[in-house]
């Protein structure tokens, strides 16, 4: 058997038991396609040769005549012949065909009707196919380059077999549409064939045509005609069945049945089904002999092919489909570019494809997998295209499967005839003959064809890449910093590649990364190259060759590189090289004058050959390769081999006698050691010592922690969601959510589900976020948590449900691992008996991209293959995990830190004797050596095979065959014997280690668990450890006795416990044979001390598969044992103490349970609005998060070292786990400084804790070294790791992922330095998704709503986004809730009153609001630093009053935080579907639709007109009247008094707005429920553009220019003005309408930007009770309003008003219904009535007391609805804040702080100048200064400050009289008070001399008057007569420090004579 590689079915009857075997495990796995698969080994009976093998794949999708390849007789190599001349001669001559009939057309490729029938020209047409017809094509010899397309009866085909086909013909012209053709000499005619021969339908209609994935018609599968001929040849009948070779079954299997080839060939169109031809493959000696030859085999790039096909054709393909029979003039001349469309694979699928019917031996065809697809390929002049064969998935029923790009060449190619001499013949026998399968590089060449016994050699595309730099685009050139001159010539690249290969080590093989950038560093360093003449390049080539010492040779040749392939294939196999050393690599070079210079390498040395052919398989691949292996029976041998022991004994012999010596005793479990015997039954009952003593797992693994890097790492989530929100798309609406909801997709792994669920049933997640009750979320956790298996779809059909009907929950659909599965659905398929596409189908599928209310995390410790540049995910949605460096710095010796792959790669550095990162040399010897004896096996089955056998001989030469030792590594000795020993070490009780053995093929893990298992039990040591199969299709699956041990050290009392995760076996003594293709992210125990990785070999070449494999070891250890070494300090504890110390130490601190759920209670407020709260550090949320600790429960220890170890993801369980680590809670758990959450302990807290926990909090722990896991690989994959310590490059250097591709030749190196951010943006430049990636046909943009969070595996990432959805939460509630200020007033002592009526919503009567007296003390609580107005009750309070004003320190305000309601009224933020018309703009246009309109009255108190702006949009002009003109605004529209309309809202409300566009309360729509109200916003004109985007449906009104720098007082001034003006407006204007002036509506609502909600009190039922009880309830502004505006007689009230909210009232009911008081922010104003009384306009603070009190001294009424309450948001921006007071020239950068007494100086002083107005100066001053002013007054409230007319805050330790100098005024009487200072502010003529003698002072009581100017000051003085009681001085006149353009206030002090 010449390609004994290949392997050989014995027997029908074997192929049978195959085919059920196979197809019954397929069909097990999903209900997805019938298993195609099957097909792959499988024919009914055998054929004798290749070549039909060869053909149907070569054939089909290259477009050559069947012909070509079929190869079973002279005839049909003649007919081939024939056939290949008519195509590329001159002019065929007309066989004796009649001639047209005349005026027909004759042209080739139309009918005689003169329509087209060219494929080419009609394949998008509709084409009419009678039924039971076929479209088929056929070829003219005078237009070879295209196929002409026919209508045939289907009956005149052959069947799938070939056969069956009706003689004589049937067929229709599609071009005409002429039916009826009974021959095909006639038909042929009709379509111009011109034939030279007789016209036969079997030798001219060639293909079947299909529609591709576009609907178009192209070229389909081979007819199989002549496959009856090959039957005479072979011995024995057979039929094969070809499954694709007729429509039919070819749809019956989905389209293409599973596979295509490369994504398109050049022929006329993309291949889209591939024929079947029936061969069986077996016999490759029959290929040599049979001088057919295969079809020319060019690279393609990146093309996957079947996994399993014949070794024939192990000739690799790398550019799909490139030069039909390698012809390049058609195409460009040397090359064709492929772009981007090239990856031709679209991941393995529905098992395998029928296609592979035909290649039944032989393992996979390779492609090596960081090949790049997208780059261009020469076409070689000779190629050889081994055609690659894709897999796609297809829809069944669809004619395609998967569309085939078009090719990008214009024009149509035809197959050329092949030249001899540019053919190599492959020696027969050459793997046996040599040992070695020869790999051949593609250098800068076109390789010839190859016939003969193809399967013996294997073409790789790896380098080709780097020879490609002058196709390098520009750009890229000035991103490495070269130009176009500066590319190296060919001579150059055959000397660096020979420099390179001389210099690579013996157990080295070649990687495309390191050479390429070699080649850089030669273009950076020598552009161009040294110039080279030809007959230099031999002899510089031999000489770089010589340094090799022979493992290079350079084969030079003149004519053509088939002849130096030819004759070193030659001299392999014929031997000659083998009696010299075989060299490891011979480049052959053609120094041809013609065509320039071309090379190849040819790789000969038996371990690179190997490794590179393996190499170049996908995982899927090589593991179908070993099971293909395993089934067909090849490992025979080596299984044979391994019967018998390294002494030469029989192993079962021996071990079955070792057995009966033992008489059913076992090695005893935990005491003593392995000679210690013990009967198995007593062995059976024998308990392992309780955990009492033993802080147990149990315990621990409920203490779910938060640590700070994950919290950190949390936020920065939480922060990107913000920014999301903000970012002004309308992409996420954060506003409108209450409830956070989600759900964790996970890899198909039971484990990890069961792991993920415990985690989030740990965290307390559910309960914190509210969707589950605390009694049930342990049981329900599992939910939250699905697999992506066949069942993921109903699962996530019944999420996508909950989404769309539960808008307003924000749902976060958490991807975890994400990097394992990305294959796109479209190639999705069951691969290895794995479902693939599934997570494409999943996270990228219509509905989760739409859903506006999902968020999806994709989180990932291998995110490369997310970070192509065409991710789906923003770089700015990219959170990475913090590094290392940045905690170290904190950290103590005894701390947990995480030791991940960088510190692994950095600990060969150490020079410790004992690495923790091995290469076990001993065994990588042996593997050679069986590696050179069996050939035909893959290495990992062969170096499964040794681990298995050093593993059993381990176990023997520990107990019963000492001789054994010196035949196993010393490695492996010592993992087993600590295995068997470490449970009997003193004070291990029991304990042992974890040994972690990967293993990825599931046959060959079974194989080793049994094997194991068995040897185990033989030697008597059962009870010593387990051997558990992990496996992530199945649970764990533990003998009782090992469970029993388990439950014993848990304490637990459950006996139906079972282990579920790996985390549950902490502390078994264990062999974990772990298998699957990737390791998925499964935790494993602190107890795991070794990773054996030795079966990780050359096939893990890229980052992502080398770095997950060693990722199982990373953890979090013990700083000091990372510091030791470093420092060279300490030598490191041997393995045997290291054992003991990670083992016992028993005592220890255990942390208290977590009630997880407190936490959200209490949590601390994060910023205001949320939306960007990630950054505001919340108290609450220090590493504690998921628990707080009672307070005493660690008190004992919170002063010592703080533990942190990061929960983790995997690792978590290196907190709960380990028993013997110490947790001692930080301070920060105690105490929350957030005032919110100090009573976070409840009563009922301890309770949850067990009894044991409480006992145990008072010892002092031990710490304990916590060392990282030893892990043993291969040297392949051990120098990878050793980075740049070893010669050959690191692992981050490696392509990223199987499934992306480089998208440059060359690229800048990436260095370990390049992290996080900086690393994904170099993968995002220079990586691109293959074509069978979930992202090559990503959007161009990213998805808003998805973000990554990537960091190393076994951190702590699930720990991270649990914390991620609670403060999400947190934040979503705190943004529907708002701080208000809760604040008691100063209540004034209760008169008894003699009525007590129920607090009812009643209406005040007048006359009985008449009575009550006005109180004029302003007690809200933000007066609370005002100076307190005077009144007769002032003397009883004045104790407490003059204890209070001690201090007069400003207090932090008092807030609380409440949730809003629906009647809420918001800020800018907001956004619902309700209120969207109300606030929210709609396209830009719309801003242009609001009108200007100037409004312009005459102010009486200015002395001037004003003009007033307003900035109406067109929907609210009906609020308004205009001229009839409609351009100019009259006046507002006011209703009437008497209208009793219920639903009218007649008052329209100003608010006053400044510096809050964003976060001022404007947005009352739902506090009006949907009213038609009238809201108008006064703005200052700087602030009006601002305001106008924010809300461009609001009216404004814009205050004058010279208003831009005035306080709050001139706001209220100018709407007071303005609606005294507006009624008189309307009142005139309706009295012409018949309607009384006095019904006009005299009332407005002045209502500030802050008020949030507004309550009303109800009575606690009917009967009042004594504790007078009632309840507080939310009702809406409209409510309030309409209530108000119902008083009787109403018009009779100056104000009205309602009370602020505080928390106390909702405890008990007001005193009395009604109050007349001060009332400030939201006021209901009668202007009629207060017409004469006018705010200051030159305020900033304190003006609505200084209006109140001179409205009520006027005589009117002021009324506080008591039962209403008002609650204002605490907004810390904007408003009527403080102007910044800086000097008005500033000479200093930074100056001092001013103090408020610099505010003031002397008339023309030197003092510096304030930039500030005036009377903000002055307001200041005096609320600062003046105790200077009124010294005696201070602290004196019995002899307060009189002030006239107005009142002013001169600071809460001074007390003003107010007294109204108008006539008729109330005021307050005087009598026998003596006032200790006169205060007298811009006094105006009603103040008069008279008036002030009225009253009595202190003797040296002060007085201070203010004035406009200097000359206004004195004629006070003057007019008032002043100085007759009063001494002035002249340094007693000063005035504010302004400039006098600010015109500065002036005012003069004195004291009374």
């Amino acid at each position: 058997m010449g390609n004994s590689y290949a392997g050989q079915l014995k027997s029908a009857r074997f192929e049978e038991a195959l085919h059920n075997s196979i197809e019954a495990s397929l069909r097990s796995s999903s209900g997805d396609p019938q298993p195609i698969f099957t097909q792959l080994y499988l024919e009914p009976e055998p054929y004798p040769g290749n070549m039909e093998d060869i053909k149907s794949k070569a054939d089909l999708h290259i477009g050559e005549p069947p012909e070509l390849m079929n190869g079973h007789s002279s005839n049909d190599l003649e007919e081939l012949e024939d056939d290949d001349d008519s195509d590329s001669s001159s002019p065929p001559l007309p066989y004796l065909q009649a001639p047209a009939p005349e005026g027909c057309c004759t042209l080739d490729g139309f009918c005689q009707a003169g329509k087209d029938l060219r494929l080419v020209s009609i394949a998008t047409e509709p084409v009419e196919v009678p039924a039971g017809f076929e479209l088929v094509g056929a070829k003219s010899p005078g237009v070879p380059e295209h196929i002409l397309m026919c209508a045939v009866d289907r009956r005149y085909l052959p069947d799938e077999n070939g056969k069956n086909a009706l003689l004589g013909f049937s067929g229709n012209c599609v071009g005409c549409g002429e039916k009826g053709f009974r021959y095909f000499t006639e038909f042929s005619n009709h379509i111009n064939l011109k034939l030279s021969t007789q016209p036969k339908k079997q030798k001219h209609l060639k293909y079947y045509l299909v529609k591709n994935s576009q609907g178009a018609l192209c070229k389909g599968p081979l007819i199989s005609w002549k496959d009856c001929k090959t039957r005479p040849y072979s011995g024995s009948a057979s039929t094969s069945k070809p499954s694709s070779s007729s429509s039919l079954s070819s749809k019956e299997y989905g389209g293409n049945s599973g596979h295509c080839s490369s994504p398109f060939s050049l022929s006329d169109s993309p291949p889209t089904r591939m024929t079947q031809t029936s061969s069986v493959f077996f016999g490759s000696q029959d290929l040599g002999r049979d001088c057919s030859f295969l079809k020319p085999l060019t690279s393609t790039p990146g093309n996957k092919t079947l996994p399993i096909v014949p070794t024939a054709l192990r000739v690799n393909v790398p550019a799909n489909g490139l030069g039909v029979d390698g012809r390049p003039p058609l195409l460009s001349p040397s090359q064709v570019s492929l772009g981007p469309q090239v990856q031709g694979y679209r991941s393995a699928d529905l098992g395998e494809s029928p296609v592979s019917s035909a290649m039944n031996s032989g393992p996979p065809k390779k492609r090596h997998r960081s090949w790049h697809p997208g780059s261009l390929v020469p076409v070689p002049p000779k190629a050889v295209p081994v055609p690659a064969i894709r897999p796609i998935v297809c829809s069944p029923g669809s004619a395609l499967g998967g569309s085939s790009p078009q090719p990008p060449v214009a024009g149509v190619i035809q197959p050329q005839p092949v030249t001899t001499g540019e053919t190599v013949i492959v020696p027969d026998n050459l793997l046996n003959s040599s040992g070695v399968r020869p790999v051949i590089l593609i250098g800068h060449s076109t390789l010839p064809y190859f016939y003969g016994n193809v399967g013996d050699i294997v073409v790789s595309p790896l380098l080709v890449s780097c020879y490609k730099s002058s196709q390098l685009k520009e750009r890229t050139l000035e991103i490495l910093g070269l130009n176009s001159s500066q590319l190296l010539c060919v001579d150059t690249m055959i000397l660096l590649t020979l420099q390179y290969l001389a210099r690579l080590g013996s157990e080295q093989i070649p990687l495309r990364e390191e050479l390429e950038q070699i080649v850089l560093k030669a273009m950076l360093c020598c552009p161009g190259g040294p110039g080279i003449s030809p007959s230099q390049l031999p002899w510089l080539a031999r000489l770089e060759a010589s340094v090799s010492g022979g493992s290079v040779q350079v084969v030079v040749t003149h004519n053509s590189l088939g002849e130096g392939i030819s004759e070193s294939l030659r001299s392999l196999s014929e031997g000659t090289l083998h009696q010299q050393c075989l060299p490891t690599y011979v480049v052959i070079i053609c120094a041809s004058k013609v065509g320039g210079n071309e090379f190849c390498v040819l790789v000969l040395g038996k371990y690179q050959a190997r490794a590179l052919a393996e190499g170049m398989l996908t995982t899927n691949e090589f593991l179908k390769e070993i099971s293909y292996e395993l089934i067909t029976g090849k490992v025979s041998v080596l299984a044979s081999h391994f019967k018998t022991t390294s002494l030469g004994d029989n192993l079962d012999k021996q071990l079955v006698r070792y057995q009966r010596r033992r008489k059913g005793q076992v090695i005893q479990p935990f005491q003593g050691d392995v000679t210690d015997y013990i009967h198995s039954q007593e062995a059976a009952s024998v308990s392992p010592p309780s955990g009492r003593d033993f802080p147990t797992v149990e315990l621990l693994s409920k203490v779910f922690q938060i640590y700070p890097t994950q919290l950190s790492v949390a936020r920065s989530l939480l922060s990107q969601v913000c920014s999301i929100a903000d970012s002004g798309t309308q992409n996420l609406d954060l506003g409108r959510f209450s409830k956070v909801d989600f759900l964790v997709l996970v890899p198909p792994s039971h484990i990890l589900v069961h792991q993920t669920a415990q985690r989030i049933q740990q965290s307390g997640v559910l309960v914190d976020l509210g969707i589950e009750e605390a009694s049930s979320a342990g049981q329900k956790s599992e939910k939250y948590v699905v697999r992506l298996d066949g069942d993921v779809h109903t699962k996530m059909e019944s999420f996508m449900k909950k989404v769309k009907q539960n808008p307003y929950t924000l749902f976060v659909l958490i991807h975890d691992n994400s990097h394992v599965d990305l294959t796109s659905a479209l190639s999705g398929s069951v691969c290895h008996g794995e479902l693939q596409g599934l997570a494409d189908r999943v996270v990228n599928c219509q509905e989760v991209l739409d859903a506006m209310n999902l968020l999806v995390l994709q989180v990932s410790c291998f995110p490369h293959t997310l970070q192509t540049c065409q991710s789906r995910i923003s770089i700015h949605n990219e959170v990475h995990w913090p590094s290392n460096k940045s905690q170290q710095g904190e950290q103590s010796a005894n701390e947990l830190i995480y030791f991940g792959l960088r510190d692994y790669s950095n600990s060969l550095q150490w020079g410790v004797a004992s690495p923790i990162l091995r290469c076990d040399d001993a065994f990588e010897k042996m593997v050679h050596t069986l590696l050179e004896r069996h050939p035909h096996l893959h290495s990992m089955v062969i170096r499964s095979y040794l681990l298995i056998q050093q593993y059993t001989e381990a176990m023997m030469a520990l107990t019963s065959s000492p001789s054994l030792r010196d035949h196993i590594t010393p490695e492996t000795l010592a993992m087993v014997e600590d295995l068997i020993n470490a449970p009997s070490r003193e004070g291990s009780q029991g304990r042992g280690h974890m040994l972690l053995v990967r293993v990825p093929s599931l046959q060959l893990a079974m194989l080793a668990r049994e094997r194991l298992e068995d040897v185990r039990d033989k030697l008597g040591l059962q009870l010593s450890f387990a051997v558990l199969l992990g496996s992530p299709v199945s649970e764990l699956n533990l003998p009782k006795n090992f469970i029993n041990r388990l439950r014993v050290w848990r304490g637990c009392e459950n006996e139906d416990w079972v282990p579920h995760t790996y985390e549950d076996l902490e502390g078994l003594p264990c062999i974990v044979i772990l298998t699957g293709k990737d390791p998925l992210g499964e935790t494993f125990p602190r107890s795991l001390k070794y990773c054996d990785l030795r079966l990780i070999d050359s096939s893990y070449l890229t980052r992502t598969a080398l770095e997950q494999e060693v990722g199982l070891a990373c953890t979090h250890v013990s700083m000091s044992v990372i510091q030791e070494p470093k420092k060279d300090m300490v030598t490191r504890e041997s393995d045997g103490e290291k054992a003991a110390t990670s083992l016992n130490d028993g005592d220890e601190l255990e942390r208290p349970q977590s009630n997880s759920s407190a936490v959200t209670r209490t949590s601390g407020s994060l910023a205001e609005n949320g939306v960007s709260s990630s950054d505001v550090a919340d108290s609450s949320q220090k590493p504690s998060t998921s628990m707080f600790q009672p307070e005493g429960a660690i008190s004992s220890d919170t002063g010592s070292t703080q533990v942190f170890k990061q929960e983790c993801d995997s690792l978590g369980s290196q907190l709960p786990t380990n028993p013997s680590k110490t947790f001692k809670a930080p301070p920060s758990l105690c105490s929350s400084s957030s005032s919110s959450s100090s009573s976070s302990p409840s009563p009922s807290f301890s309770s949850t804790q067990r009894p044991s926990q409480s006992t145990q909090c008072s010892r002092e722990p031990k710490p304990v070294r916590v060392s990282p896991r030893t892990v043993i690989m291969s040297r392949a994959a051990y120098n990878l790791l050793s980075g740049e310590s070893g010669s050959q490059l690191s692992s981050f250097s490696l392509l990223p992922h199987a499934d992306v591709a480089w998208s440059s030749p060359l690229r800048p190196l990436i260095t370990h330095n390049l992290q996080g951010a900086e690393q994904s943006m170099y993968y995002r430049h220079w990586t691109t998704a293959r074509q069978h990636h979930a992202d090559y046909e990503a959007p161009l943009v990213p998805h808003p709503r998805r973000l990554l969070l990537s960091g190393p595996p076994q951190v702590g990432k699930t720990g991270a986004y649990l914390q991620f959805l609670r403060i999400l939460f947190r934040m979503l509630i705190r943004l529907l809730e708002v701080d208000v200020y809760d604040e008691e007033d100063e209540e004034e002592e209760e008169e008894t009153s003699e009525v007590t009526t129920p607090v009812n919503n009643q209406l005040p009567d007048i006359e009985e609001v008449r009575k009550l007296p006005f109180d004029p003390y302003p007690r809200d609580p933000k007066f609370r630093m005002a100076s307190p107005v005077f009144t007769e009750k002032m003397q009883k309070c004045l104790k407490d009053l003059k204890q209070e004003g001690e201090s007069p320190t400003v207090a932090k305000r008092e807030t609380k935080s409440i949730r809003l309601t629906k009647f809420a009224a918001h800020n800018a933020f907001h956004h619902c579907e309700e209120c969207q018309h109300y606030c929210e703009a709609g396209p830009a246009t719309q801003l242009s639709e609001c009108t200007f309109h100037a409004f312009t009255f005459c102010s009486s108190m200015l002395g001037e007109e004003v003009q007033l702006q307003f900035v109406i949009p067109k929907a609210k002009e009906r609020h308004f009247v205009f001229s009839q003109q409609g351009s100019h605004l009259e006046s507002m529209h006011l209703p009437l008094v008497s209208t009793k309309d219920p639903d009218l809202l007649k008052s329209p409300i100003f608010t006053p707005t400044t510096g809050r566009q964003e976060h001022g309360l404007l947005n009352i729509f739902h506090a009006m429920e949907g009213a038609a109200h009238l809201h108008i916003l006064v703005v200052k004109q700087f602030e009006m553009p601002h305001y106008r985007k924010y809300w461009p449906n609001h009216i404004l009104l814009v205050l004058p220019a010279m208003f831009n720098s005035a306080g709050v007082g001139a706001a209220r001034f100018m709407i007071k003005e303005l609606s005294y003006h507006n009624l008189e407006l309307e009142r005139n204007r309706l009295e012409e309408q018949g309607v009384k002036r006095q019904d006009v509506w005299p009332f407005i609502v002045m209502m500030d930007d802050s008020c949030v909600l507004w309550n009303a009190h109800q009575p606690a039922g009917s009967s009042e009770t004594s504790d007078g009880c009632s309840t507080l309830t939310n009702v809406s502004l409209k409510t309030v309003l309409q209530h108000m505006e119902t008083t009787p007689k109403i018009s009779l009230y100056a104000m009205c008003g309602a009370r602020k909210w505080s928390s106390n009232l909702a405890h008990k009911s007001p005193s009395k219904p009604f109050s007349r008081c001060h009332l400030h922010d939201f006021i209901m104003l009668n202007v009629d009535l207060t017409q004469n009384v006018q705010y200051d306009l030159n305020r900033y603070s304190c003006e609505e007391v200084d209006f109140n009190l001179r409205v009520n001294s006027s005589g009117l009424l002021l009324c506080r609805f008591n039962y209403f309450s008002l609650m204002k948001k605490h907004i810390p921006v904007g408003g009527n804040k403080d102007f910044l007071v800086k000097p008005k020239l500033m000479e200093i950068e930074n100056p001092a702080p001013i103090s408020p007494s610099q505010y003031v100086c002397a008339p023309d002083s030197e003092q510096t100048l304030m930039d500030a107005p005036a009377q903000f100066l002055l307001e200041r001053f005096l609320q600062s200064c003046s105790h200077r002013l009124f010294p005696k007054a201070v602290k004196n409230r019995i002899n307060p400050v009189l002030s006239i007319d107005s009142y002013l805050n001169i600071s809460p330790e001074i007390s003003v009289c107010y007294i109204n100098s108008r006539p008729h005024s109330t005021n307050l009487n005087h009598q026998g008070m003596l006032f200790s200072g006169l205060l007298l502010y811009l006094c105006d003529s009603f103040v008069v001399s008279g008036l002030l003698k009225k009253f009595r002072f202190l003797k040296g009581a002060t007085l201070c008057v203010i004035s406009q100017d200097r000359s206004s000051l004195r004629q006070t003085i003057a007019r008032l007569e002043l100085e007759d009681e009063w001494q002035f001085r002249l340094r007693d006149e000063f005035q504010t420090a302004n400039c006098s353009e600010d015109h500065p206030l002036y005012f003069l002090t004195g004291s009374h004579v």
